[in-house]
């Protein structure tokens, strides 16, 4: 599955465009500006499912990383800061990754 089936491209590319600058990721206005806030609570899941690279039901520092690059594959990696806000931000058991309820959570806040 890719997010075009979930996500328009061009919604994407804009939420990238957004971004370009280093430390300039906010995830919720991300989440916002790609159109991801005004889908299912099952189409939140499928991103979820695609965001978790290695199947285990979490995001981790490593896989948020590349966050950007998993929307589109030229987009830069995120910045020790946005990794650690982004977090901080998802995070609400702190265990130091972001399951599905949490990320549920955060793209519908």
């Amino acid at each position: 599955m890719s997010f075009s089936s979930i996500l328009s491209a061009d919604a994407i590319d804009s939420a990238i465009k957004d971004c370009q600058a280093p430390d300039s990721f906010c995830p919720k206005k991300f989440f916002q500006v790609c159109g991801l806030t005004k889908k299912s609570p099952q189409d939140v899941k499928k991103v979820f499912g695609i965001l978790d690279n290695d199947g285990n039901g979490f995001i981790e520092e490593e896989e948020l990383k590349f966050f950007l690059q998993r929307f589109s594959p030229g987009a830069r990696a995120l910045t020790d800061k946005e990794i650690k806000d982004f977090l901080c931000a998802a995070d609400d058991d702190s265990d130091g990754r972001i399951g599905a309820d949490e990320f549920q959570a955060m793209v519908m806040s």
